[in-house]
């Protein structure tokens, strides 16, 4: 453990190691736009990428309102049910192959909009959890969203 992470901090300051691994997951979601910007010809593979990370994304937050919900004294069913369904709509979009990729990734980029809606509007998170989220979803549907427009692009040239 980091002798820093270890120190007493304001309940209002995002936790270091948070921040960082929190500011380095957003890498995936916007490494494949920049990558595919420069290299056309690799954007059908880079939104694969961005669909799985996106999906597995979508799954991890599921699971960390999971775990504090069963964490209570009296776990919610409700709670525990709904925190259940961001990995079911990330595997569903995974296997949705009807779907063209910039349906998926704009799916996803809603997706993930609306589990920071409803961080935001749960209690019992800490105080800082809520500006970390922002920041990170911002990032995510950034780069989901520009994902989607440069796999599309190829699409609108040859049908024109």
């Amino acid at each position: 453990m980091d002798d820093k992470d270890a120190t007493p901090m304001p309940p209002t300051a995002i936790p270091r190691s948070v921040l960082v691994y929190g500011v380095l997951g957003l890498v995936p979601f916007l490494a494949p736009p920049a990558i595919a910007a420069l290299t056309p010809a690799h954007a059908d593979i880079l939104g694969l990428v961005a669909v799985v990370y996106g999906a597995l994304i979508l799954s991890f937050l599921g699971g960390a309102r999971w775990g504090q919900e069963v964490a209570r004294p009296g776990p919610r069913a409700g709670v525990v049910t709904l925190a259940m369904l961001p990995t079911l709509a990330g595997l569903a979009l995974l296997l949705a192959t009807w779907l063209d990729r910039p349906a998926q990734l704009t799916a996803l980029a809603a997706l993930l909009g609306l589990h920071f809606v409803w961080d935001a509007a749960s209690g019992g998170l800490p105080p800082w959890y809520t500006r970390l989220r922002l920041l990170l979803t911002v990032g995510a549907v950034a780069g989901l969203l520009a994902m989607a427009q440069l796999v599309a692009a190829p699409a609108a040239v040859v049908m024109t």
